[in-house]
């Protein structure tokens, strides 16, 4: 029995709402089979960030490399990445074997506002990896870092998209979770803007939708769907997770990854 293979580039949340753990379990629920880079290590809960470790960029590396050495990767995604070290590597590995669908989520900040990136990484993030993305998944406090416009609207965001677009990615959705109004997510793919609407979910934060939603698109397109119907069923997933969030801790509440993906 073969079954697709996603490669997931990211840090580990000790609370498995976020991270590698939340990108497993997308990934688990789409029928992919996730592997996975570690680049960092966290201790954290429903209430923060207490402490963090990054790997070093030749252990990222090392991990990368045995995995596409031995099998097939349909796609793989980025996460939590740290330091402009790991970025470059990161970057390097995905052209020197050839990695396709590369899913860009560039986390910066935490759900409890913890950083979770060096100064000096965004700009490798702009210059070395976001040009070898096939899809870029900033939400609107990482596609202001990444384009210097103010994001607050949906007008805004489109203009985001365009900026991040013109950093070389062949893709870019800004996720709307921080912008007042309807949830819709935009899409801009060089020619044109994709507009893609959910109902919003009112109520507290919720841990690990950014994680969710760009795993799921990984997983999608490791499944060989299109990218814009990639991005509608992982958007409805995360929104589905997100009505059903499992409200375990005493801060924010989890993504349900037991929820199915739409059509099963």
């Amino acid at each position: 029995m073969t079954v697709p293979i996603a490669l997931t580039i990211a840090g580990s949340d000790s609370s498995g709402g976020a991270g590698i753990q939340a990108d497993l379990k997308t990934m688990s629920a789409f029928g992919v089979f996730g592997a996975t880079a570690l680049t960092a290590v966290t201790a954290q809960n429903t209430l923060g960030v207490a402490e963090s470790l990054f790997l070093s960029a030749r252990l990222v590396a090392s991990q990368i490399d045995v995995v596409v050495q031995d099998v097939d990767v349909d796609a793989a995604k980025t996460g939590m990445l740290g330091t402009a070290e790991v970025i470059e590597v990161v970057a390097e590995r995905v052209s020197r074997h050839g990695i396709p669908n590369l899913v860009v989520d560039p986390v910066m900040i935490a759900t409890s506002g913890a950083s979770l990136i060096e100064d000096d990484a965004v700009v490798a993030l702009r210059t070395v990896l976001i040009p070898r993305a096939y899809i870029v998944t900033p939400n609107a406090p990482e596609a202001e870092a990444l384009s210097g416009i103010r994001v607050v609207s949906l007008e805004t965001m489109e203009e985001a998209a365009r900026a991040v677009h013109s950093l070389g990615a062949t893709n870019v959705l800004v996720k709307a979770g921080h912008v007042e109004g309807s949830a819709t997510d935009v899409l801009f793919d060089g020619e044109s803007i994709t507009r893609f609407s959910a109902e919003r979910i009112e109520g507290g934060k919720i841990h690990g939708t950014g994680c969710t939603l760009s795993a799921a698109i990984a997983s999608g397109l490791a499944l060989g769907l299109e990218l814009t119907d990639a991005i509608v069923k992982a958007k409805s997933f995360v929104t589905r997770g997100i009505a059903a969030a499992l409200d375990m801790g005493t801060g924010s509440a989890f993504v349900n990854h037991f929820v199915k993906p739409s059509g099963e």
